[in-house]
């Protein structure tokens, strides 16, 4: 059997990565509810302390200083960047609030939600044209949020909050001439701050939980490292990887999720719940066709350093 030509086993080593980081990012539920007893707020200061501190190690070994130091010597640029910084810390603090709760379905509602929120930002703030399929996949989609709202006489806060924060900070983060490392670790480094005084703030107060238990310290620590790891997986797909094809694979992210909210933490699904998300699985089918159409008409090119991750 002759070999796989480079650009093929290129294609197939980007395939591999890709699945490893949303798979990776489908399995954070798991992780996070190994965190009972610890407010959410607790572990999310630990989660942007120790990815900094990971990231200074990992950015030295990979000799990625420079744009950093660019990034850094144009304070002007930062505001952007720290907008990005308290988008993407909200996000993760409502994600791990929802684990903490036992509502993974609503994060995985959020997730499958984020890429059409992306959508109407782009035509609301950007003006950006939007395709008619495109158009109907929104509508599906908040028809969706409407019945849920009326018949269920509540409204999927956290689905939509972690859709909005990931989606404005995605619109914010193109902006930011950084790519996906480089810019994590600028956001951390901005948030570490205050990350420290609030640490500072629960040590004082009696109120930490670091340190109770070997295992719970080194769970602690390993969030800033389980942090940085897909995304070196995802940087390694998206260098290697069509747009189309990473777009596809998004989705295994919140369908492993989901899966797990079903099957591992037993959450109630009712049916009207599972009407929503069949109304969005639709919806998000419609936005993939139409995207696939659209970029089948102009030439793809790997989707390159400065596209933005999709994980929690």
């Amino acid at each position: 059997m002759s070999a796989l030509p480079l650009t093929d086993r290129e294609a197939t080593r980007g395939v591999g990565f890709g699945l490893l980081a949303y798979v990776m990012w489908g399995c954070f539920p798991l992780f996070f509810a190994l965190f009972e007893g610890v407010p959410a707020f607790e572990v999310l200061i630990h989660r942007i302390i120790w990815s900094c501190l990971f990231l200074v190690g990992l950015v030295t070994l990979l000799k990625r200083w420079g744009p950093i130091r660019r990034a850094l010597a144009e304070p002007r640029r930062l505001g952007r960047v720290l907008g990005c910084a308290v988008l993407i810390a909200t996000n993760w603090g409502l994600y791990i609030y929802a684990v903490e709760t036992r509502q993974v379905f609503q994060a995985s509602l959020g997730y499958f939600l984020t890429p059409l929120v992306n959508v109407a930002l782009g035509l609301v703030v950007l003006r950006e044209a939007m395709a008619g399929l495109q158009r109907v996949a929104v509508l599906l989609a908040g028809t969706a949020i409407v019945i849920q709202l009326l018949l269920m006489g509540e409204l999927p806060w956290i689905s939509l909050s972690l859709a909005l924060t990931f989606g404005t900070y995605g619109l914010l983060r193109k902006q930011v001439p950084l790519d996906g490392l480089s810019g994590l670790f600028v956001e951390t480094l901005l948030l570490l701050p205050l990350g420290l005084m609030a640490l500072a703030w629960l040590s004082a107060a009696e109120l930490s939980h670091f340190m109770d238990t070997p295992r719970l310290t080194l769970l602690l620590i390993a969030s800033g490292v389980i942090t940085a790891l897909p995304l070196l997986a995802f940087a390694g797909a998206a260098r290697r990887l069509r747009l189309a094809t990473l777009g596809f694979l998004m989705y295994l992210n919140p369908t492993i999720q989901f899966f797990i909210a079903l099957l591992v933490f037993r959450e109630p699904l009712s049916l009207v719940q599972l009407g929503t998300f069949g109304l969005i699985w639709a919806s998000l089918a419609l936005y993939s066709w139409s995207a696939w159409n659209e970029r089948s008409r102009s030439p793809l090119a790997p989707a390159g350093a400065s596209q933005q991750s999709k994980g929690p």
